[in-house]
């Protein structure tokens, strides 16, 4: 069977030119750094006790929330780092098909 994704070309460090499916791949990275960076999170507020307006249990939903949403802003403010990386090896995988 033929493959359908046509190559693209890297450019300066290492990052394809924009495009419509370099922005799928872009947002996908993306995500996948604001998972990880929420894991982070998550395991850095574990031990920590509630101390806001709500108290006790009630925030435990909320605050797992938050963590999300922080990630989701950290990454797309410009992250760690680990989009790029992901981004470059997609690319390079998109590359060999």
């Amino acid at each position: 069977m033929q493959s359908t994704t046509q190559p693209v070309s890297q450019s300066v460090g290492g990052l394809a030119p924009a495009g419509p499916s370099n922005s799928a791949v872009r947002a996908a990275a993306e995500e996948f750094e604001a998972v990880f960076i929420a894991q982070i999170l998550h395991g850095m507020s574990a031990g920590l006790e509630p101390d806001g307006p709500l108290g006790g249990n009630s925030e435990d939903p909320f605050s797992s929330m938050l963590n999300d949403e922080y990630a989701r802003l950290i990454s797309r403010s410009g992250g760690i780092g680990v989009a790029d990386a992901v981004m470059r090896e997609m690319l390079k995988t998109q590359e060999t098909d």
